[in-house]
């Protein structure tokens, strides 16, 4: 059986599938802090590059969709993947194993939490992820921008959106996010409009 080295194995029944679908994603989910865009650089290593279980175009794809649709980013990717890989209990065990390891470890937190932000070594810790899920996410972010298609209208969109954060950022103007990605999506959608949406399959005119 392939254990994520990449190399394929011996053929694996359902339940074997499903088990190491649910093991995998407990593995990103109790060693990724940060969530949502830190565990991307994550999923993608595991689930494209060793496990081949998606490709790299279905991976940026997802995470735009999954960005776009309501929940985490990262339950939603896992979603995704184990339902590709086994349907819904594929997506089933997928969901639960980003899921669970957070949900024990901030449950057993939350009962000891005012004792657990005074010990001086934990909030010490802290400072260090908090770098750590910084750079995970600027990782996220260049290897989505490596792998883009670079055309003129994505490259153009991306530059004034990232200009347009920057300012909102440093003048604290009071401007969600979420009108930036639907402002970038309606833009993207007129001129694709404007430009003729390429009939038959695989966007060929």
């Amino acid at each position: 059986m392939d254990l994520g080295d990449g190399v394929p194995g011996p053929k694996v029944n359902n339940t074997e599938m499903i088990m190491k679908i649910f093991l995998t994603f407990i593995k990103i989910g109790l060693f990724t802090f940060g969530g949502g865009y830190a565990m991307i650089p994550i999923i993608e290593n595991i689930c494209v590059e060793k496990n081949k279980w998606i490709t790299h175009d279905e991976m940026m794809d997802v995470t735009v969709i999954a960005e776009s649709t309501p929940g985490p980013i990262a339950i939603n990717c896992a979603t995704y993947v184990g339902y590709k890989q086994k349907g819904i209990w594929g997506a089933v065990a997928a969901t639960l194993g980003v899921v669970l390891p957070s949900f024990i470890i901030i449950f057993l937190i939350s009962i000891f939490l005012d004792d657990f932000l005074e010990i001086t070594w934990v909030a010490n810790a802290f400072k260090g992820i908090r770098i750590a899920v910084g750079i995970l996410i600027l990782d996220a972010g260049i290897r989505m921008f490596v792998k883009m298609k670079k055309k003129v209208i994505p490259c153009i969109i991306l530059a004034c959106s990232f200009v347009l954060m920057m300012l909102i950022n440093i003048f604290a103007w009071n401007f969600s996010s979420i009108f930036l990605i639907l402002i970038a999506a309606v833009f993207s959608l007129v001129i694709f409009l404007i430009q003729g949406a390429p009939s038959g399959k695989g966007g060929k005119k």
